[in-house]
């Protein structure tokens, strides 16, 4: 390893000076364990320890069908765990062109019910049942959806190897509606011609990591481990106190993506997506047609960015094209004017969700 080059993760950097002196006929050999530096350590350690938190995109066309875009679509993968957000028409096909599981669907959570949001959820729940799914599938809409999902699954769906559990949302209320051990989800309030609302997804703070150099140096039994993790110093069997900043590295700052489609723009939106990494914002159409966007209660590229800029996220993504567009060039053009790090969503694109501003 070169001087200066930073060792892969879990590697000590050991630097072995030797000096060549006679003593008695025998060479000395003097080594100098040089460790990283506490930024490069705790670098690589995130850079190593961070599970996978992506958004794939399957659809981010709107209402009108065109040959460029399916309607609205996206998976969120954390942890191993998927949860789809709309289900437009077509949306079992991109699963099946983006080699995604069906199987590892354990939920679907849909803004609102106009058709180019949903009407994709009656064939693939029916897919699932041929492909002999068995888990439950746990759908989070407006309460509105849920004697239309009974007459579908009983119409469409009859004898399905698994079980359909639905949750009706409040689209009026910020409200933490699904929860497990690494994340939260919570509603957006938006405002559209119906009830309608987004989803923040929030990681759960994790744990400091383990220096394992530390913990061999220090010999440090296993059954300690946790109480190291919880925060808990060691004291040596000379009774000498190392603090637990020697033992451990921090751990990866909680990461966080909202979903909001489809809305007008809200000017206080940014109190409720403050400081999320990245924010998928709908941007139905550029500032030339501000007055379709009223009339039709969307938003245009521009306040998009708008939202982005005054909530201070790490980065965002346009989508909901109108069909009017033959390129959607013009409306990153506008959002970038107002803020720069924003990127168009596209149909098979993943984007990573990284807390690094």
């Amino acid at each position: 390893m070169k001087m200066g080059q930073i060792p892969a993760c879990g590697d000590i950097y050991l630097r072995v000076c030797l000096q060549h002196r006679r003593f008695i006929g025998q060479t000395r050999v003097a080594v100098s364990l040089l460790f990283l530096s506490s930024e490069y350590l705790t670098h690589l350690h995130l850079k190593c320890r961070m599970e996978p938190f992506k958004v794939r995109i399957l659809g981010c066309g709107s209402a009108l069908p065109t040959l460029q875009h399916f309607p609205s679509s996206q998976v969120v993968e954390l942890r191993e765990k998927l949860f789809m957000i709309d289900c437009g028409e077509g949306t079992q096909i991109q699963l099946r062109r983006l080699r995604i599981h069906f199987s590892k669907i354990i939920a679907v959570f849909i803004s609102h019910l106009h058709g180019d949001h949903c009407f994709g959820l009656p064939g693939m729940l029916s897919t699932f049942g041929m492909t002999g799914r068995t888990a439950p599938l746990h759908i989070y809409a407006p309460a509105a959806f849920g004697p239309l999902l009974c007459q579908t699954l009983e119409f469409f769906c009859q004898g399905l190897g698994f079980e359909v559990v639905f949750h009706a949302v409040d689209t009026t209320r910020n409200k933490i509606v699904y929860e497990d051990r690494s994340l939260t989800v919570e509603t957006i309030p938006l405002q559209h011609r119906i009830e309608c609302c987004g989803y923040l997804f929030r990681e759960k703070p994790t744990l400091p990591h383990i220096r394992r150099d530390m913990i061999d140096f220090y010999h440090i039994p296993i059954s300690q481990i946790n109480n190291i993790k919880a925060g808990a110093d060691w004291i040596t069997p000379d009774g000498n106190v190392v603090p637990n900043e020697r033992l451990t590295t921090p751990a990866a700052p909680p990461r966080s993506y909202a979903y909001c489609s489809d809305t007008r723009y809200i000017k206080s939106l940014y109190k409720l997506v403050k400081g999320v990494d990245t924010l998928y914002h709908e941007s139905t159409y550029t500032s030339e047609d501000a007055k379709r966007a009223r009339l039709y209660w969307h938003s245009t590229s521009r306040q998009a960015a708008q939202v982005a800029r005054d909530a201070a996220v790490g980065k965002l993504l346009l989508g909901h094209y109108s069909a009017r567009y033959g390129n959607e060039e013009k409306l990153l053009e506008e959002a970038r004017e107002i803020f720069p790090n924003t990127y168009l969503s596209q149909e098979g694109k993943i984007f990573d969700i990284s807390a690094a501003r």
